[in-house]
């Protein structure tokens, strides 16, 4: 077992220790959402973003072409115009606003970037907007800068999400542009960006471009005029896609043709079948079909005439569900299902349904502290799973091989801590503090430790020193070929 798969099997199990009391055995399935902000009504709201930066805002897209912005100095009863794109917007049933999502260092350079359909000729458009001078809750509209333009000739699957790996570079998801059944064989083509994931720098630009190419992008030098921006391809329309923070993987949801959605994920020069292959089946030709190279998804549904549209999540990591922790949450627009999917890379998926009859769930959002909220395209509020954990001052963490790792101060914590762990075997040990998207913040520590318990008192702050915004983190010690995981609430 390699040590992503390692750490995904650490996670699955956080469940376990992350709170000493669950109210009851939560059954979802028996559960109704909760409505949060009730007093906020968004019109048509297709992403909910938070942009990191420690002020507890949230945003949301409309369908429309405006980001309203809410939380933090602007307060939860009411939200404010952020950006609007109305008057460049190409805004019908299937077109509009179709995502953003904030620059990892958005606190200091005030960068986000759009996905919006225009008009004349008809295209998708992915810009960079910069936050105003004199308003922190208002963008500046004269500061689009236009990275990329594809042609978006008919009226379906365009994609639509954006999200910044942990690399720090910004990953985007197209469809393949339509019509049924992909005619153009647009996702196997890769003189085109339709029917992919691509991959940029949008911190460098280059004579030809106003962005740059990674160089360890998997096209970079071909010859046969392949895009070198595309990073995966193969996929009919990816809704909404994210990053796990902990093992780093890319889970997108993948729109079907006529009987199968499916559940991906999206790795380097991955080849994800479409249109040979709708889910784990032949499409064209139907039967025979060669799958040689073929990435196949880790789950698909469907295998009848209902109508299905995946709505791709979220791995939780937040607080509030502990029984969920580890499990990749996603949703169905149509069926009005919500369904967890647990899967460590080994062992085969286990799929269960949370909740039936919740109609137009458009897209799935995090807040600062990793807490999942559902946009409801239809009656235009913002939902959640209801609460279900207890806080408590002590929380412990183990994992094989005898390490133990336990949290001895309050969590929430208040800008200092302590961890403790122990040693059943003398190891080479590191300690170090993760965010949500992954990164490393803090090393704390890296060196030989003698058998027995030890205890590493620090406080909350980066390598710079300076302190880090409130939110979720992760503490993480291995030991030799053993980890332990703990997740930590800071706040101020």
């Amino acid at each position: 077992m390699g040590p992503k798969r390692r750490l995904a099997f650490f996670v699955n199990n956080i469940a376990t220790f992350l709170l000493f009391n669950i109210f009851s055995a939560w059954t979802a399935s028996a559960q109704e959402l909760e409505r949060m902000f009730p007093d906020l009504k968004f019109n048509f709201p297709l992403d909910l973003q938070n942009a990191g930066d420690g002020s507890g805002r949230l945003w949301v897209a409309e369908q429309g072409g405006v980001v309203m912005v809410f939380g933090g100095s602007v307060g939860f009863s009411e939200a404010a115009v952020y950006l609007d794109l109305t008057d460049k917007v190409l805004f019908n049933d299937r077109f509009g606003l179709m995502g953003f999502c904030f620059h990892p260092d958005y606190a200091s350079n005030g960068h986000m970037y759009v996905n919006y359909n225009a008009p004349d000729p008809q295209r998708t458009v992915i810009a960079r907007y910069s936050v105003s001078a004199d308003d922190p809750n208002r963008a500046d509209p004269l500061s689009e800068y236009v990275l990329l333009e594809i042609d978006q000739p008919h009226k379906f699957h365009n994609g639509g999400q954006l999200a910044f790996g942990s690399d720090g570079y910004l990953y985007i998801g197209l469809g393949d542009g339509g019509p049924g059944g992909d005619p153009n064989n647009n996702g196997q083509d890769l003189t085109t960006l339709h029917g992919s994931f691509l991959r940029i720098d949008v911190d460098r630009q280059t004579d030809d471009l106003p962005y740059a190419i990674p160089a360890d992008n998997p096209l970079v030098g071909n010859e046969e005029g392949q895009r070198e921006e595309i990073w995966a391809w193969g996929f009919r329309n990816p809704w909404r896609f994210s990053f796990d923070p902990l093992t780093g993987w890319l889970w997108t949801g993948d729109n079907g043709e006529d009987n199968y959605d499916e559940i991906d994920i999206v790795n380097a020069g991955g080849n994800y079948g479409w249109r040979i292959m709708e889910g784990k089946h032949c499409f064209t030709p139907p039967d025979d079909c060669p799958t040689e190279g073929l990435t196949l998804p880790v789950w698909e549904y469907g295998g009848n005439p209902l109508r299905r549209s995946v709505i791709g999540g979220y791995v939780y990591r937040g607080r509030n569900n502990p029984e969920l922790v580890g499990k990749y949450i996603y949703a169905d627009f149509l069926l009005g299902r919500i369904w967890s999917l647990e899967y460590d890379g080994e062992l085969p998926p286990l799929n269960t349904e949370l909740i039936d009859g919740v109609n137009a769930i458009s897209s799935f959002g995090l807040d600062e502290e990793g807490e999942l909220y559902m946009c409801n395209l239809e009656d235009g509020h913002i939902y959640r799973f209801p609460p279900t954990a207890t806080s408590l001052a002590e929380e412990r963490a183990e994992s094989q091989g005898g390490l133990e790792l336990t949290i001895k101060s309050a969590n929430p914590l208040e800008g200092t801590t302590a961890v403790s762990y122990s040693l059943t075997d003398a190891a080479m040990v590191s300690v170090a503090l993760f965010d949500l998207q992954g990164r490393e913040r803090l090393c704390l520590l890296k060196q030989r430790q003698t058998v027995g318990r030890h205890t590493l008192r620090f406080e909350i702050r980066d390598v710079r020193g300076t302190r880090l915004p409130a939110g979720v983190y992760f503490i993480r010690v291995q030991a030799d070929t053993h980890t332990a995981l703990l997740p930590l609430v800071l706040a101020y």
